[in-house]
């Protein structure tokens, strides 16, 4: 059975990205557009604008055309904005890192994307050029100054005069974030200009307190190398008029005194962030009443934890449904305030269809059943990079893109994931792959087997936990810090359990779901 949006389909735009979103930059002139949370540094509309055609014709004098690839591995900063539109000008193919990625981490991508520029922070320069090594990479930019790079600044002294470039906005990329998809180790997600400009074109197609308005102003704490603040909050909000208060990094106490001091009235979120609004105690001592909204994604969000936020700040909590293959966004909550369910990611986004079907037979379920939902529409990406296996595996012949969460639907159209088919584990929204961390673990001399599996955690959602068969003297403290040090915070071992064994299936599969249930039984 298909469930087709309640929403109005919307128009979509055939345009380039940046011209889509940057249509009013004009007529908003000095109203701001991108503010720098610790500092107040202020980028006007006009000014913003300006400054992405004054880099673009900068990377165009150095060579850089459309198809080329440029790196960006940056903490949020206003400035994050024009490097990213100055690639999408020219069409550029910009992808974005996790600036806590180790350098090995790193260096994947930008070997796998075959970038030819990167852009990092002094802070990080080190580990870039570790990473770049091996790489296409042949210039590495800073924001700010440091010895071996060249300064970001610098690229703003261009003359603005942009080249023409014909972009096809349905084929040609744009973006090119890396997820690990419903399985397996991390894949470059290849999004057109007319993916991203179709999702926020439907969330334009959103009215009521859910919809972003000119007058909001946004917290930017959702990282912009991911694809929930890279188009939520970073291209969205601007495309809607809005301003964005960036802020590089979480820490509980600057965001809530960020919030107060600049009066957000619009906030997208994760669960961890929620639970803290709900029950901190830290929020009582600052001033949140300009919030009227919050969205929350990423991860599921429990609707008790919603209840309690929605209760204690007196604004509205809905949850979003999506992930990087789709733009991201394919389930909203209503427009309507009367009509949401804490418990549920709403029915389908406008021009959205979905289903469920039965993991075992792929056969078509109904309302009531659980089964992997599926979901079609323009925000679908156009494959994983130089990975047609991969993409025949998420996205059937026609067009249906196998998600890997298991959910309900109501008979008004209305899903709840309640479980994921795939193996990934999500700390705090972030993707952590157990693969990757098998093969990690297994690289240690003293270990001759391993699986990982999330597990439940209160503030993180879940957390990875090893299970792991040593072959020599090792201790839980030495194999936890062995795979620290290799990879980023999120992908951290936080729980490890030695076990004799490994279950596994006759062809040698690891049986993830069989330590999952002696997990739950324990």
């Amino acid at each position: 059975m298909i469930f087709k949006s309640p929403f109005s389909d919307v128009d979509i735009p055939k345009k380039p990205l940046t011209e889509f979103v940057f249509s009013r930059a004009e007529s908003l002139g000095d109203k701001p557009a991108l503010i720098d949370g610790p500092s107040g540094r202020t980028l006007s509309y006009k000014g913003l604008h300006g400054a992405i055609r004054r880099v673009a014709a900068s990377l165009a004098e150095r060579g850089f055309k459309k198809g080329d690839v440029f790196a960006i591995c940056s903490p949020n900063i206003p400035e994050y904005a024009i490097a990213f539109h100055a690639v999408a000008t020219l069409g550029g193919i910009v992808t974005t890192a996790n600036p806590l990625y180790t350098a090995h981490e790193l260096n994947h991508q930008l070997t796998d994307a075959g970038a030819s520029y990167l852009l990092t922070v002094p802070a990080f320069l080190e580990k870039a050029q570790e990473a770049a090594k091996d790489s296409k990479v042949g210039e590495i930019f800073v924001f700010g100054k440091a010895d071996g790079a060249t300064p970001f600044a610098s690229l703003l002294e261009g003359d603005g005069e942009v080249p023409e470039v014909e972009i096809d906005p349905e084929n040609d990329l744009v973006v090119l974030p890396y997820s690990s998809g419903t399985t397996g180790l991390s894949k470059g997600v290849m999004l057109t200009h007319y993916n991203l400009v179709a999702n926020i074109s439907q969330l334009q197609g959103l009215t009521g307190p859910v919809a972003v308005r000119e007058d909001d102003t946004l917290v930017g704490i959702l990282p912009f190398y991911h694809i929930y603040g890279m188009v939520a909050v970073m291209n969205y909000a601007l495309a809607q008029g809005a301003t964005v208060v960036s802020m590089p990094r979480f820490d509980l106490e600057d965001f809530l005194s960020t919030m107060q001091e600049h009066k957000i009235s619009y906030a997208y979120l994760v669960p961890p962030i929620v639970l803290a609004l709900a029950k901190h105690p830290m929020v009582d001592n600052y001033d949140l009443t300009a919030l009227r909204q919050i969205i929350s994604g990423a991860a599921p969000l429990g609707s008790n934890v919603a209840g309690e936020c929605r209760e204690r700040l007196g604004c509205w909590v809905n949850q979003a449904y999506g992930m990087t293959e789709m733009s991201p966004v394919s389930h909203f909550n209503p427009d309507s305030p009367e009509e949401v369910d804490l418990a549920s990611v709403g029915p389908a986004f406008p021009n959205t269809e979905c289903k469920l079907v039965d993991i075992e037979t792929d056969k078509d379920l109904g309302a009531g059943e659980r089964g992997e939902l599926c979901v079609r529409g323009p925000q679908v990406m156009k494959g994983y990079l130089n990975n047609d296996s991969a993409t025949a595996n998420t996205v059937d012949s026609d067009g249906w893109l196998h998600t890997g969460d298991v959910a309900t639907v109501t008979e008004n159209g209305y899903f709840e994931i309640v479980d994921r088919v795939k193996e990934l584990i999500k700390y705090k929204g972030y993707q952590v792959p157990p693969a990757e961390l098998e093969a990690l673990l297994l690289s240690h001399p003293e270990i001759s087997d391993a699986a990982v599996i999330g597990v439940s955690d209160a503030e993180a959602g879940e957390i990875p936990k090893a299970f792991v068969v040593k072959s020599g003297e090792v201790s839980a403290d030495d194999v936890m810090n062995f795979v620290k040090e290799k990879v980023s915070p999120q992908k951290q071992i936080r729980e490890l359990e030695f076990v004799d064994e490994i279950p596994k299936s006759s062809s040698g599969k690891i049986l993830r779901r069989v330590l999952v249930e002696r997990e739950g039984a324990a």
